[in-house]
């Protein structure tokens, strides 16, 4: 372990402009110190800052950056209006994690590539800026098809953030200029050609709430495929959420997760549904739209065809969900 600063804030005005990384749960950053990825000179413990509420807001919901995976997954709000995000916080950890992790450092956690992760493998543009992707010619099984380029194919872990984006997520950001705010789906960077610029958060600033407007349904799915049933980062998933009327779909949302080097918003598949019959033969339309761009390599080229029957049976089953009191299918 590398020496550092430590500091305890109990409000947000003593967080804002404090240098180095921010300690809420834990479950992500002391782990990446521990694996020496992660040095920071100056830590700022957060975890006693009053954002942790989760309340009604303007037909949505806003949840403070600090209520835990386990308390947002659990709160009759999130079960009853927004479903999909609480099968995917529940998909998305062991029950010790989820009592210890927070919204906000879940929607910040980092990839799980093992060349990011491992400091022996020195070819990692996102760790190391132009030392090159060890992945590439590697072992890349895992890494994601959607949103790659030639510097970075690591993938996005966060099964909760595929949902966010999703239920159209924005983020509430504090900084020693006030608050901004900054949709979800805008906040990860796409790798481009500096994989270790990875969000738009600005130093010193702060992730302190996340908003959720009314969903376009009171029901939705997280479907998820993984090597095991417990405890394990997807291979694919698909958050879905239609609004059906008479047979047909009025408004769609669609995300991916375990694909992407970001949560991935599909408004390809998005606009094939909109107006179309609610049938198979539209959600496999909708598939194939959605990765249209994809570009797999050769040991991860099956998540293609896998995704597609992901988002298939994703959808098949947002329209089978029980509209009226929100109970979700996973």
């Amino acid at each position: 372990m590398r020496p550092f600063e430590y500091a305890r804030v109990t409000d947000v005005a003593g967080a804002v402009g404090q240098p180095g990384r921010f300690l809420a749960g834990g479950t992500t950053l002391i782990d990446l110190m521990k694996l020496d990825v992660e040095r920071p000179a100056h830590v700022t413990d957060i975890s006693a800052l009053p954002l942790t509420d989760l309340v009604e807001h303007h037909g949505g919901v806003r949840i403070g950056a600090l209520a835990t995976m386990a308390q947002v997954a659990e709160h009759v709000l999130i079960t009853s209006r927004y479903p999909a995000l609480s099968n995917a916080l529940l998909a998305g950890a062991s029950q010790q994690i989820r009592n210890m992790a927070s919204m906000g450092g879940n929607v910040m956690q980092r990839t799980r590539c093992p060349y990011f992760r491992d400091t022996a493998f020195k070819a990692c543009n996102k760790r190391e800026p132009g030392s090159g992707c060890g992945a590439i010619q590697g072992h890349h099984r895992k890494q994601a098809i959607l949103g790659t380029s030639e510097a970075c194919i690591a993938l996005h872990a966060s099964d909760a953030s595929v949902a966010l984006v999703a239920y159209d997520a924005v983020l509430t950001l504090t900084g020693q200029a006030g608050e901004r705010e900054v949709a979800l789906r805008d906040f990860n960077l796409l790798p481009g050609d500096t994989p270790h610029l990875e969000h738009d958060l600005q130093e010193g600033e702060l992730i302190t709430s996340i908003t959720l407007p009314a969903p376009i349904a009171g029901h939705g799915v997280y479907l998820k495929v993984r090597d095991r049933e417990s405890y394990e980062f997807a291979l694919s998933s698909c958050a879905a959420v239609l609004d059906v009327q008479d047979g047909v779909v009025r408004a769609a949302r669609v995300a991916l997760g375990g694909v992407g080097t970001r949560p991935w918003r599909s408004p390809e598949a998005e606009a094939a549904l909109t107006g179309q019959p609610a049938t198979r033969e539209a959600f496999e339309a909708a598939a194939h739209a959605a990765l249209a761009g994809a570009e797999p390599l050769p040991q991860n080229a099956f998540k293609v065809p896998l995704t597609a029957r992901v988002i298939v049976r994703a959808l098949l089953a947002a329209q089978a969900g029980e509209s009226a009191d929100g109970k979700g299918i996973a």
